[in-house]
């Protein structure tokens, strides 16, 4: 059976386009609030987990240890946009534990903010590991690995202490086994795991609540949370999706995308995890449809109701300005 529609695209009154897919809504207990589609299948969350390949940075003491920032924390469970200050950031957690930017093994990539990425060209340079959307989530594997008395070369493979570390992390909090028989290489290098929706979502039902974790996990989990609530931006970047949606709901919400339409966050008051995917890998249909979700089970006032609007359904406009269509949940 084919997965459901979770998004639809319209031009004019007609729908255009459908991408198909599958969403769940857990407890922290594992109980299953809302589930559609097949959520056993294994899928790659990639950078959807950052926040909890982050934990043994923190319940290591490494943050600590170098005095990592809120602002700095952020940027360690980010997908940046590779503007100025995310890459100033990423620059000074690594001299914070002594190393430079060519630690950094996550490879250079041109900054996904096009303004940002034009300017740079113009200006005759060439874009660094810094600009990765990555690279503050590298910054704090060697601030890690640092902290370990390990040398930080080679950070990326399965081997290093660094990944055995985050591969338990991801075990643990997920409680599904991520095996090397379903491992891949991310776009950054690291290895990632295929894992069962219904395995992403509980770990965000955990990472949102604490519950389950020893005393140093959950205090990571909500520095975490906190610091992407304090400072979106540097989550994300301008006019990104997890930064406008954490920006307007705070603390209530924590949201991180991963890549080839997939979508997880936490709603720590509900102490519900979602997880979706979308099965042609669009990224524009996963944030309506998660927008969607949200917006059905968090309870928000009438303000918020309205500023949240443009998170569930995209209106799309032509080169002229004119509104041509719109990207939305299908009516139920």
């Amino acid at each position: 059976m084919e997965n459901p529609v979770l998004a639809e695209v319209t031009r004019g009154n007609v729908v255009e386009s459908r991408h198909r897919g599958s969403a769940i809504i857990v407890d922290a207990d594992g109980g299953v609030v809302f589930a559609v589609g097949d959520i056993e299948r294994p899928v790659f969350p990639r950078s959807a987990v950052k926040a909890i390949q982050a934990l043994p940075l923190l319940e290591s003491g490494a943050a600590d240890h170098y005095g990592l920032t809120e602002p700095e924390i952020a940027l360690a469970v980010s997908s940046h946009s590779g503007e100025p200050l995310h890459a100033e950031t990423s620059l000074a957690m690594l001299k914070k534990a002594g190393r430079d930017a060519g630690c950094l093994e996550c490879g250079a990539h041109w900054p996904m903010n096009d303004s940002v990425a034009r300017a740079l060209a113009k200006s005759g340079a060439e874009p660094s590991a810094l600009n990765n959307n990555c690279s503050g989530k590298h910054a704090g594997f060697v601030c890690l690995s640092c902290s370990l008395d390990e040398d930080p070369a080679g950070y990326v493979k399965q081997g290093h202490a660094v990944q055995r570390a985050v591969r338990g992390a991801l075990e643990e909090v997920t409680g599904a086994e991520h095996s090397s028989e379903r491992m891949g290489i991310d776009g950054c290098s690291i290895p990632s795991y295929a894992v069962p929706l219904k395995a992403l979502a509980l770990g965000f039902a955990r990472l949102g609540t604490g519950h389950g974790f020893g005393p140093e996990r959950a205090k990571a989990a909500a520095r975490i949370r906190a610091a992407a609530a304090a400072h979106p931006f540097m989550v994300a970047g301008t006019d990104r999706y997890d930064t406008r949606l954490m920006s307007l709901l705070g603390a209530r919400a924590f949201t991180k995308t991963g890549a080839e339409g997939v979508y997880c966050a936490a709603l720590p008051e509900l102490g519900y995890g979602i997880a979706l995917k979308c099965d042609d890998g669009a990224g524009r249909a996963a944030e309506v449809a998660l927008g969607a979700l949200i917006a059905r089970f968090l309870p928000m006032d009438e303000a918020t109701q309205t500023a949240f609007a443009p998170l569930r359904e995209t209106v799309l406009k032509n080169w002229n300005g004119i509104e041509v269509g719109r990207i939305r949940a299908p009516a139920a």
